[in-house]
């Protein structure tokens, strides 16, 4: 079974490895959303495979890293492209939480990426 529980965050930045013309090598913001995957076994108590506050609590501290911040100038996020987004928040999340199978990052409606090791 896969399960998800999805987040959203508010936090500007720009990506310097771009060309100048580029659009996105300037200061700018976005609605990003977060979509993490569960795997594992429905268990017979429950009938659910793990408690999405138990999602919740472990994000937390994550989102409070990101949200309403300068991605830039968080370690690791100096080149804060999408899919290295993705990945960042895999390494912080995965060490608590290791039934996690994907991250998903939406930064606008129409584009984003997932993460799967």
């Amino acid at each position: 079974m896969i399960i998800f529980k999805d987040f959203q965050f508010e936090a500007a930045h720009q990506l310097p490895y771009v060309s100048k013309e580029h659009k996105c090598s300037r200061l700018h913001g976005h609605s990003f959303k977060v979509r993490l995957e569960i795997f594992g076994e429905t268990q017979k108590k429950t009938g659910w495979v793990m408690d999405f506050k138990k999602i919740k609590n472990i994000f937390k501290s994550v989102h409070n890293q990101l949200d309403h911040r300068f991605l830039n100038e968080i370690p690791g996020l100096e080149n804060p492209t999408s899919e290295i987004l993705a990945k960042w928040i895999w390494n912080k999340i995965k060490p608590h939480l290791p039934e996690l199978l994907s991250v998903t990052i939406k930064e606008t409606c129409t584009s984003g990426c997932i993460y799967k090791k």
